[in-house]
């Protein structure tokens, strides 16, 4: 990949450090365009993006794992905290008559 020339001295030794390139000659530094990672979201069952705060309801039975209680489909739910990091479990909420737990977006929808 050829480098671009420095927007402040035309300097053709460019090179990039990081997240930014470098000019060797006059020392200005600046970003790397292009090369954002995208923003990772957590999206419902429908495809809608699901942000802390919102409101949820379960499409399908779940089963709390340790328990015989379920989760019936339609409770609402008011999502905690959204975690896009998460592996399978990624809205951290409070189930009413249930308490905490963590739920995996596909089994929800955004009311």
């Amino acid at each position: 990949m050829t480098e671009p020339r420095c927007p402040e001295c035309s300097g053709e030794y460019t090179y990039i450090d990081a997240d930014n390139y470098v000019c060797p000659e006059c020392a200005y530094e600046w970003p790397v365009a292009g090369e954002d990672e995208p923003v990772k979201q957590v999206l419902d069952a429908n495809g809608n993006a699901l942000h802390d705060g919102d409101m949820i309801t379960v499409i399908k039975n779940l089963r709390v794992k340790g328990s015989s209680t379920v989760v019936k489909v339609g409770t609402k739910i008011k999502c905690g905290r959204v975690n896009p990091d998460a592996k399978d479990h990624e809205i951290d909420c409070k189930v009413p008559g249930v308490g905490g737990m963590k739920i995996t977006a596909k089994f929800t929808k955004k009311v």
